[in-house]
């Protein structure tokens, strides 16, 4: 199916828009850049175009809310994370406890406040370890050859087997307080093997492309080649990647601190779940696990969408369908319905006439 393309631009001449003729429904996507014209940052501005879909700014946009809330806790909470008022125990929501107070008295709205911290803070610390060894381990044991490569591939291999939570339980039973960077740095370093996976069999693939081996030819340095033609091209992968990272890293601290591994000082959405297990507010006292856990749904949902817009920005055939969705509904046209699109057929005698063809839509 065809949508009527944009009017006021020039054609050359014998074209339908040269004569008056009308156009004939196309899907005009921006021109790219020049190969003599790209520079790191050009390339850097395409890779990141691929937040620039409604599902991806939907999924920032709930994203950020919830790192507002992490940065401007101690103003935003009406109490304090451990703030107690004895006279009012376990209570349902009031004007004064909008989301209600635990078997202590503590507001429950104050403490998913405090707790979105802990979870932003591990959430985006272990992604931001994971991610940087996972391009470096996976960049570099897919750009080179041989014995160093296959070492490194073993490497990937030994730590996509190693179970996180088991280690983590082990790790944090040596300390006393384990803190939150501790737990992150362990996430991270358990969470890194599948995007290096998926980087170096990426890699691999644009080793061989002719702009990289001109730039092999010309004598760059590996460093160079690798920061400046290789990441742009991988950006979407390491977007991905991290974005992943980071839903992994949230639920494995929510489960951690409800099974009672993290202890109770460390507060977060977990911690919540935990001590109104503990307590039996199940199923009773909704308003003191509920919230926590829809917090971990919506954030779970916003990677979702960021991850959902990443993916069709990667697939060329979920970004041209969406694409010409959207610019159908710019035009008015539902992607739903049978459209009619007109044609030009010339005359014998020199003047158009239209010839109206029905199409439909596969649903």
């Amino acid at each position: 199916m065809t949508v009527p393309t944009t009017a006021g631009t020039t054609a050359p001449a014998g074209t339908p828009e040269a004569t008056g003729m009308p156009e004939t429904a196309t899907l005009r996507t921006p021109a790219s850049v020049p190969l003599e014209q790209r520079t790191f940052r050009t390339q850097l501005a395409q890779a990141f175009a691929m937040f620039r879909n409604r599902k991806s700014i939907a999924g920032l946009i709930i994203l950020g809310v919830f790192v507002l809330v992490a940065i401007l806790a101690d103003w935003i909470a009406p109490y304090g994370a451990t703030e107690k008022d004895r006279s009012a125990l376990r209570q349902a929501p009031t004007f004064e406890h909008w989301l209600g107070t635990t078997h202590m008295g503590e507001d429950v709205l104050s403490q998913i406040i405090f707790g979105t911290r802990g979870v932003i803070v591990v959430g985006f610390l272990s992604a931001a370890i994971a991610t940087v060894i996972a391009i470096t381990i996976g960049v570099i044991s897919g750009y080179v050859r041989g014995w160093k490569s296959e070492s490194l591939s073993a490497l990937t291999n030994v730590f996509l087997v190693i179970p996180g939570i088991p280690l983590i339980i082990i790790i944090a039973s040596q300390f006393e307080n384990p803190p939150l960077i501790v737990i992150a740095a362990v996430l991270g370093l358990t969470g890194w093997a599948w995007g290096a996976r998926v980087l170096r069999a990426q890699t691999m693939s644009l080793r061989n492309r002719d702009f990289i081996q001109a730039a092999r030819a010309n004598g760059e340095p590996l460093r160079r080649i690798i920061t400046v033609e290789m990441l742009p091209n991988l950006m979407a992968l390491i977007a991905s990647s991290f974005v992943g990272t980071v839903t992994a890293a949230i639920l494995g601290l929510t489960t951690l601190a409800f099974i009672g591994v993290i202890p109770v000082s460390n507060l977060n959405w977990g911690t919540i779940l935990f001590w109104a297990q503990q307590n039996g507010a199940f199923p009773r006292l909704w308003w003191w696990y509920v919230p926590a856990g829809l917090c971990i749904a919506i954030i779970g949902v916003a990677l979702s969408l960021i991850n959902f817009g990443i993916d069709e920005y990667v697939n060329p055939r979920l970004r041209s369908a969406g694409e010409r969705a959207r610019a159908m509904k710019k035009k008015g046209l539902d992607v739903n319905d049978a459209v009619t699109a007109v044609r030009s057929v010339p005359k014998s005698g020199g003047q158009p006439t239209t010839e109206p063809t029905t199409t439909q839509n596969q649903k």
